[in-house]
C-alpha cells in the first residue's frame, strides 16, 4: 500500500511514458512524465476490464482517493457502472434542482424565443413578470403546489380579464413541463387546473354572413365617396378575403399583371418565425374584377413601393384602422362588420352558396390544413381551384351588388 510520502517524491522516469504505483483493491496514481499525478481505480463490470478516474494528486489525497474508490466499489456491487453513473450525475448537475421558478422559466423562455415570433416572446416574459414571478418567482418548482398556482390565476381573473389566466396557466404549464424534463421537478403543479378557471366566451369578429346584407355592403363600398385608395382597399378587402394587414401592405413588386396573380412573401404570413423564413409564399390569385381596380389605382400610388400607402408617407403602408374608419363612415360599427369579417363572409357564402370545395376555400385564407386535401391544395400546382374559386366568388358579389334590391 502506498504512503503519502511515496505519492508526494514519486516521479516518472526518464524515458517512460507513465509510472503506476498501486495501493490496494485496484486503486493507483498515475504519473506523467510532466510531473501531473492522477488517481484511477481499475475494475470489472460486465467481464470487461474498465477505470474510474478519482482525481489529480495532491488536490485528492490517499485517504479522500481510498474514500472515493470504497464508495465506487459499493455501486459496483450493486449491479450499477460507475462510469456510468458518473456519466449521468454529470447531466443531471447542468441542472440546478434548487433553481427558482423565475429562473427555470427565464431558462425556459431564452430556450424557446428562438422559434417564436418577436411579438409573442416579449408577451409571454412580460404577462409573468407582472403576474407570476412577484409570488411564485422565488419558489423551487417542487416547492409549488397546484393551489397556489391556482391562488395566482384567480387574483387575475378577479381582475376582470377574459382570457389572460388561461394564457398564464398555459404558460406556467410549460415552464414545470420543462423543469420535469431538465430534472428540477417530478410533477407539473399546472397540469389539472384548466376546470378550475372560468371559461372564456370567445366572441368572433363580426361579419356580414347573409346574401342580402352582403349586397348592401358592396354597393355601399362601391359608392364609397373617400379617397379612392381606401375604396380600392375595402373592394380587394371583399374580393380577395386575405387578413387586414396583408392587404394593407400590398406592394407593387408582388402583384404579377401577367399571371394575375398576388404573391404574398412567407415572412408577411402569420406564421411560426421557421415557417416565415423557409416556408412557401401565399398565393392569391386576381380574378379580372380585382386586376381591374389594381390597374386603376396603379396611376394613383404605382410610383411608390405600396399598392396603399399611408396618407402622411409613402414609405409606410395604409394604417391598420383605415378601412376600419371607412366602415363605420357607411354604418357599419364593430358589432356590425369589421376589416377581418371580409374572411368570415367568404367562407360562409361561399361554401352555403356556390359549389366550392371548403378545402380549397380554407387553402385560399392560408389556414392551416383541415383535411385530406388542406395541405396538397395549398401548393403551386393545384393553383386551378383557386383561380376557378376566384373568379367565382368575385362573380358572385358583382351578381349580389347589381341585382339584389335593398
Amino acid at each position: 500500500m502506498l504512503t503519502n510520502t511515496e505519492c508526494k517524491n514519486a516521479t516518472c522516469p526518464l524515458g517512460k511514458m507513465r509510472l503506476r504505483l498501486t495501493d490496494s483493491a485496484g486503486l493507483y496514481l498515475e504519473i506523467s512524465p510532466s510531473g501531473t499525478k492522477r488517481w484511477f481505480w481499475k475494475y470489472y463490470f460486465g467481464e470487461k476490464e474498465k477505470r474510474l478516474a478519482l482525481g489529480s494528486y495532491p488536490e485528492v489525497g490517499l485517504k479522500e482517493a481510498r474514500v472515493a474508490r470504497d464508495d465506487a466499489r459499493k455501486l459496483q456491487q450493486k449491479g450499477v457502472d460507475p462510469v456510468f453513473q458518473r456519466q449521468a450525475d454529470k447531466l443531471t448537475s447542468k441542472f440546478d434542482a434548487n433553481a427558482t421558478f423565475e429562473a427555470v422559466a427565464r431558462e425556459f423562455h431564452a430556450t424557446k424565443a428562438p422559434g417564436w415570433s418577436d411579438h409573442y416572446a416579449k408577451r409571454w416574459l412580460e404577462r409573468l413578470e407582472k403576474d407570476v414571478f412577484p409570488w411564485l418567482g422565488k419558489l423551487t418548482l417542487a416547492a409549488i403546489s397546484a393551489p397556489q398556482v391556482l391562488q395566482i390565476l384567480r387574483r387575475v381573473e378577479d381582475r376582470g380579464v377574459k382570457e389572460l389566466q388561461h394564457s398564464l396557466l398555459e404558460a406556467c404549464s410549460q415552464v414545470f413541463r420543462y423543469g420535469i424534463a431538465t430534472g428540477r421537478c417530478e410533477r407539473n403543479a399546472a397540469a389539472h387546473l384548466r376546470g378550475a378557471l372560468k371559461p372564456v366566451l370567445t366572441k368572433h369578429m363580426a361579419a356580414v354572413l347573409d346574401p342580402s346584407q352582403a349586397a348592401d355592403l358592396m354597393k355601399s363600398i362601391f359608392a364609397y365617396q373617400g379617397q379612392p385608395t381606401t375604396r380600392g382597399a375595402l373592394q380587394l378587402s371583399a374580393l380577395l378575403f386575405q387578413r387586414p394587414g396583408n392587404i394593407r401592405q400590398m406592394e407593387w413588386a408582388e402583384i404579377d399583371f401577367e399571371s394575375a396573380m398576388w404573391t404574398i412573401p412567407a415572412g408577411k404570413m402569420k406564421r411560426t418565425k421557421l415557417d416565415k423564413i423557409n416556408g412557401r409564399p401565399h398565393f392569391v390569385p386576381l380574378a379580372p374584377q380585382a386586376m381591374g381596380i389594381l390597374k386603376d389605382l396603379q396611376p394613383l400610388t404605382g410610383q411608390g413601393r405600396y399598392v396603399f400607402p399611408s396618407l402622411i408617407s409613402g414609405a409606410r403602408p395604409m394604417s391598420e384602422n383605415t378601412v376600419r374608419v371607412a366602415l363605420r363612415r357607411m354604418g357599419y360599427d364593430n358589432e356590425t362588420m369589421t376589416p377581418h369579417g371580409f374572411r368570415a363572409m367568404a367562407r360562409t357564402l361561399m361554401v352555403e352558396r356556390t359549389s366550392v370545395h371548403p378545402d380549397v376555400i380554407e387553402a385560399q385564407l392560408a389556414h392551416g390544413k383541415s383535411g385530406p386535401l388542406g395541405s396538397a391544395y395549398d401548393r403551386a400546382e393545384f393553383m386551378q381551384q383557386r383561380r376557378e374559386m376566384m373568379i367565382i366568388w368575385a362573380d358572385y358579389l358583382d351578381v349580389l351588388r347589381i341585382t339584389v334590391k335593398p
